[in-house]
């Protein structure tokens, strides 16, 4: 599953990325869930509504919220990540993390963060958590 926040610039997911998304997680096996999240509270929500067996990993692209979390630790992010019972990578177009002051005791298994080239951000964090679920 993928959770996006909103984006500063353009929408992070393309029909075209997507779609290389799709293709390499079906040749893997795997399917994948896109969520949209355009609040703080929605993504959220989505972290702490993930369950096993559907969902086997989650890469979470908070966008803008990732500050925003930081602002609003009361909005219980470290908390939902906390309460996570899969690994997550948290894939990031800057240098904001979700993590407020490190607080969080179940951090994501990686962080990918590659500046300007978001599609090779998200394509670079989908193969880490397939060969995760491959292993």
């Amino acid at each position: 599953m993928i959770v996006q926040g909103p984006c500063a610039e353009a929408p992070s997911l393309s029909r075209e990325l997507l779609g290389s998304l799709k293709q390499l997680a079906l040749a893997a096996g795997r399917t994948v869930e896109i969520c949209t999240c355009m609040g703080l509270r929605e993504f959220v929500a989505r972290v702490r509504t993930a369950r096993a067996p559907r969902t086997e990993f989650m890469l979470l692209a908070p966008g803008t919220l990732a500050h925003q979390s930081q602002l609003h630790p009361e909005a219980g992010l470290n908390d939902a990540l906390d309460a996570l019972h899969m690994p997550y990578i948290e894939v990031q177009d800057g240098d904001a993390s979700m993590e407020a002051g490190g607080a969080s005791h179940h951090g994501p298994l990686a962080t990918v963060v590659i500046n300007g080239d978001v599609p090779s951000s998200y394509r670079i964090a989908l193969g880490i958590a397939l060969k995760q679920l491959s292993a």
